[in-house]
């Protein structure tokens, strides 16, 4: 992936966690898999889940898909509680320069650094980008 589209997707990204009704942050988890892995995408989307909720400490958290709500796109998933559907995490799923990437926004009191590490020690991911 060229520099350049890395810089757009940063400020992209950097430009959605604009102060808001929570404080946010997020990283791009970049991936290997090409535009015919979308399976795979998925499973990476719910091993990415489990390693987000674990580092915010919200307890157990089910995945909805963008497709379940008009608001949101259908490469769109929000991670939510189960106890009281809270917010977790938000993904965009995007493919760039023929690859997946996953850019994923949280509240901001996470260790940035720790949960990238878990992230990029996933199947399938090249790299992170955290997006502070």
């Amino acid at each position: 992936m060229s520099e350049t589209v890395d810089a757009d997707l940063y400020a992209r990204t950097k430009a959605l966690l604009e102060p808001g009704d929570i404080e946010l942050a997020g990283c791009i988890v970049h991936t290997d898999l090409d535009g015919q892995q979308d399976l795979e995408m998925h499973e990476l989307t719910v091993a990415a889940n489990e390693v987000i909720a674990d580092h915010a400490e919200k307890g157990e958290t089910y995945i909805e898909a963008g497709n379940d709500d008009t608001e949101f796109a259908s490469n769109q998933f929000q991670g939510l509680t189960l106890d009281d559907e809270s917010f977790v995490w938000e993904c965009q799923q995007l493919l760039r320069d023929g690859a997946f990437d996953l850019v994923f926004y949280y509240e901001a009191d996470v260790d940035q650094e720790a949960l990238a590490d878990d992230l990029a020690a996933l199947g399938n991911v090249d790299r992170v980008t955290q997006v502070p």
